[in-house]
């Protein structure tokens, strides 16, 4: 062996004892957090060969400050409700780093929130928002408050309250929020409309996916869906494929999933299943869009509604077992953890060729490595999920220079966006010893961009 190689084999020792290390310290920091220690290990491990040819990240304790929010806001949300009681939730903002811009991150309105969501959303943010390759650090926030089932008045109550606290926080160069899994246009407008009551100011840029109509981008809504098409179309044509004559399987029925399915259907895809909640729905002929916008976005009903038009196709009551049907490629764009080691056997035994996240973390650990060990080109979040994000940044840009792009320039640039993450995660991976890798290409790619930056500023 020679001394160069003697030298990289103490680095790379070096550094899978710095981050062994550090993962028990951010496991007794925050006891009780499994969402939050599995974002974090997941990118600890792939950080070692980037760790192990820049030991002055471990010099700098960068990854020790980086796993350190700058500060974690909880606080109380009274509202009353349309009997005249008073309830309470529980409020949350992260704000993990702005190295390299203001907070950016969505607010999440679900009884499952807590602070381990929280924390696992806006550290996974850091690096996502640094992909994108705009000015935007990694924030993430929202309630245990469930938006199901409740009027428009308890809502517009609840968003007024929870507002008026998180309002001393924010700010278009400070933090800047958006929406996520129960917060939509609606959330967002009487959270604007507070906003405005309590500066005394009409701040556009402070939150993003606002209505077209007072500041918000068109392109938005489909962004995060469309994004996670392209990045997976870019995956599949390095492959010599693509999503034209594909079977494609959908989790979920909101925002993202619908218009991933959109853009797959537009790419040539026959999509033959799609969920909520409930269940999910199989028509093996392929799902009629049109009919799920209408039920999910006009008349707020279930999937299993789909039927009742659609006597051909099939609903089952759960959501795992959407993973059982054949499909070429699968976009999970539901909710964290929803495809488990289990379930990625059933979709390789299905003829999976590819797997694009559009969900946040959909995948467990042991599901990735699943699907990496059997060949299925694979996209992870933190990059496919990447174009909601970034096109909340586009709106941010907008809202600065007082102008509105069309929807064509939107979505050049979000295609463009999503090209440079693909090829962005490529070269790390390549550069760092594990071409194809884009799980470990993403995390290099986005961390290093933020390291670079705390190294410039100083502790």
């Amino acid at each position: 062996m020679s001394i160069l190689e003697k030298i990289e084999q103490t680095h790379a020792t070096q550094a899978h004892e710095y981050v062994d290390g550090l993962f028990e310290i951010v496991k007794k920091r925050n006891p009780n957090e499994p969402e939050f220690h599995q974002a974090v290990k997941e990118v600890f491990l792939s950080l070692i060969p980037v760790l192990s040819q820049n030991p002055a990240y471990i010099a700098n304790a960068v990854l020790d400050r980086l796993v350190e929010p700058d500060r974690i806001l909880s606080f109380r949300v009274p509202w009353v409700d349309d009997a005249g009681k008073v309830q309470v939730n529980r409020g949350f903002r992260v704000q993990f780093s702005n190295a390299i811009g203001p907070y950016k991150g969505g607010l999440r309105f679900h009884p499952s929130v807590n602070a381990s969501i929280i924390k696992f959303l806006g550290f996974e943010q850091i690096l996502k928002n640094a992909l994108t390759g705009q000015a935007i650090g990694g924030g993430k926030g929202g309630s245990d408050f469930d938006p199901k089932g409740k009027s428009d008045l308890e809502i517009m109550r609840f968003c007024q309250s929870f507002m008026t606290e998180l309002s001393k926080h924010i700010g278009p160069d400070k933090d800047v929020p958006a929406g996520d899994i129960g917060v939509g246009a609606r959330e967002i407008g009487y959270m604007f409309g507070q906003y405005k009551k309590l500066v005394g100011a009409y701040e556009a840029g402070v939150l993003t996916g606002k209505g077209i109509g007072y500041g918000g981008s068109l392109g938005r809504k489909e962004a995060t869906g469309y994004g996670a098409v392209y990045f997976v179309e870019e995956m599949l044509q390095d492959a010599g494929s693509s999503f034209k004559g594909s079977k494609v399987v959908v989790s979920g029925s909101g925002n993202v999933s619908i218009y991933a399915m959109e853009k797959a259907i537009q790419l040539g895809a026959t999509v033959v299943a799609c969920s909520d909640s409930g269940g999910y729905i199989y028509h093996a002929e392929g799902i009629n869009l049109d009919t799920i916008k209408r039920l999910k976005e006009v008349e707020n009903k279930r999937c299993k509604d789909y039927v009742l038009e659609h006597p051909d196709a099939v609903y089952v009551e759960g959501c795992a077992g959407i993973w059982s049907i054949p499909c070429d490629i699968a976009l999970p764009c539901a909710t964290q953890n929803e495809i488990d080691q289990a379930s990625a056997k059933l979709l390789v035994q299905g003829g999976v060729k590819a797997v694009g996240e559009g969900a946040n973390m959909p995948s467990t650990l042991e599901a990735i490595d699943v699907f990496l060990d059997n060949n299925v080109l694979f996209a992870p979040a933190k990059a496919a999920n990447a174009g909601g994000v970034a096109v909340s940044a586009l709106e941010m840009a907008q809202n600065s220079a007082r102008l509105s792009w069309t929807m064509d320039e939107v979505d050049t640039r979000l295609q463009t966006i999503m090209h440079n993450i693909y090829r962005e995660c490529i070269k790390a991976a390549e550069q760092y010893g594990v071409p194809g890798n884009l799980v470990i290409g993403a995390n290099i790619a986005g961390f290093v961009r933020v390291a670079d930056a705390m190294l410039a500023q100083g502790v």
